[in-house]
């Protein structure tokens, strides 16, 4: 029965390929419908790290990518050509390729070690075992300049390979590393340093090779501002690119869409994406993203059923995987549903252009933001010339805010433009329509001490900073002398205006020069 259901998806499987348009959606998309697929960004997650080539060397062989669940078949029209498949397994199994050793243990057959490509499929030898060449053009050269300004912190992962020219192996290596920079182009870069001529900065890194040169990876695993971790597994494609991908960026959060606090207007600075996917593990191309972008949002992702889902329907999200984007104000944008992809690199560059017009138009609201808030917040100083329109009897109440330093004064603005945006001013109705029944302004102490004097003999000169409430038809005033925190100020004001608090006879009128 278990053979028969095997054969059943080997039928399937040979329909798939040799269907021109089924083909090249699985190539794109692990899905013959096409459907768009964000694969899981490492090995023992069933995301389909699948690799399968048909054989013989030379250009004309093919690649496509196979679901874990798919089984392995050769054959094939015309060119017999042969194709190996992979299982997306526990992480001891071999999630990167199907290898001779598993086809032929499946039927029962022998051992075949070191048959294999570097791939895991069968069937033709790989780049890396082919005769020697130059250093391959896709490696960089790496030196001191080039790493802090390409590397150190920059959010991309890098393969690289510290070596000296008299060491064996160097090209060998650098066919291997070219590989797996290539499978995994868009998601990481590759480069090579030579410790005879970059001798102290290989020390200072502590990546000398001596007997043998050495692999690492700059890894943002254990930092946030990333590190080097040092490959020591067997040099194989299949083995090295399962440890890059373990090291790609993990800046996103995973969250349950279902308790997930949606951002409301905060003063958060930074905007916030989110993917939503069936995916059931951070995929690859969020993983990059979030490495690129992550002092420039802040990521989460979040699987989904589809798209009935309540809380996918509350993000007015039609089709998946798609994005949601927040600005620093709270408000919500679909930025893009029904994600397709080439590629990964692709894949890579087209969001990458969706987050940057994203970022533009966050910095557009913050900037609108900011002039709306300044014109709020200003609270005019007090002058000669706008005394009357401020402080003069057809105002009921004028909150003056005295100081005597910058610093003083940068505390009471503060405090001042919170609480005037609050509603704590009664209205009443004149000729020219409602009006606030309180006024707010500030008093340069140092320049206007004889205005104070009207209220206080001494001008209140021990205080840095005061509040006076000044009622300029009454000719009355209440001070505030005590800490100066936005709720001491509400409450001295709500006082003011419930009158709540006692006010004393002005000394005389005062005046501003």
């Amino acid at each position: 029965m278990q053979v028969n259901v095997k054969f059943r998806k080997l039928s399937t499987t040979y329909e798939i390929l040799s269907d021109e348009e089924k083909r090249k959606n699985y190539d794109m998309y692990g899905d013959e419908k096409g459907s768009p697929g964000f694969d899981a960004g490492h090995p023992g997650d069933n995301g389909g790290y699948t690799y399968f080539t048909s054989g013989g060397p030379g250009p004309g062989h093919d690649q496509f990518n196979f679901r874990p669940d798919e089984w392995q078949s050769m054959g094939g029209q015309g060119g017999s050509k042969s194709f190996s498949f992979s299982f997306g397994g526990s992480r001891g199994r071999d999630s990167f390729g199907f290898g001779m050793d598993d086809i032929f243990n499946f039927f029962g057959g022998g051992n075949t070690k070191g048959s294999g490509s570097r791939f895991g499929g069968f069937g033709g030898s790989t780049r890396s075992q082919s005769s020697p060449r130059s250093s391959p053009k896709s490696i960089r050269t790496i030196n001191s300049q080039v790493f802090e300004k390409e590397i150190a912190d920059r959010g991309i992962t890098w393969l690289l390979l510290s070596y000296t020219p008299t060491l064996k192996g160097n090209q060998h290596i650098e066919s291997i590393l070219e590989e797996v920079a290539s499978s995994l182009q868009g998601a990481l870069k590759v480069g090579s340093i030579n410790c005879e001529t970059e001798l102290s900065f290989c020390k200072d890194l502590g990546i000398y090779p001596r007997r043998e040169p050495r692999v690492f990876v700059y890894s943002y695993i254990a930092s946030e501002k990333g590190s080097l971790v040092e490959y020591n597994d067997d040099l194989t494609v299949k083995n090295l690119k399962s440890f890059c991908q373990e090291h790609l960026p993990r800046f996103s959060k995973r969250v349950l869409l279902n308790h997930f606090e949606f951002p409301s207007s905060t003063t958060e600075k930074l905007p916030r994406v989110m993917l939503l996917s069936t995916k059931k593990d951070t995929p690859v191309i969020w993983r990059v993203l979030s490495g690129l972008y992550r002092k420039r949002f802040i990521f989460y992702d979040a699987k989904v059923h589809d798209v009935t889902d309540p809380t996918v329907r509350k993000l007015e999200v039609d089709s998946l995987p798609a994005i949601v984007g927040w600005l620093s104000n709270g408000e919500k944008h679909v930025l893009k549903t029904g994600i397709s992809v080439k590629d990964l690199k692709s894949a890579v560059d087209d969001l990458s252009v969706l987050l940057d017009g994203f970022e533009k138009n966050n910095k557009k609201a913050g900037a609108r933001k900011a002039q709306t808030n300044t014109a709020e917040k200003q609270i005019p100083l007090l002058t000669g010339s706008n005394f009357d329109a401020l402080c003069g009897e057809s105002t009921p109440v004028c909150i003056i805010g005295a100081f005597r330093s910058s610093k003083a004064r940068e505390k009471l603005e503060s405090i001042l433009s919170m609480v005037s945006q609050k509603s704590l001013s009664r209205r009443q109705k004149s000729a020219f329509g409602s009006r606030d029944s309180v006024t707010y302004t500030l008093l340069d102490a140092t320049k206007q001490p004889a205005f104070l004097n009207a209220f206080d003999k001494a001008g209140f000169k021990s205080a840095d900073k005061l509040l006076v409430a000044y009622k300029p038809r009454k000719k009355k005033f209440a001070a505030f002398v005590g800490e100066m925190t936005a709720e001491e100020v509400e409450g001295f004001i709500s006082s003011v205006l419930n009158g709540d608090i006692q006010f004393k006879e002005t000394r005389q009128k005062p005046i501003v020069k």
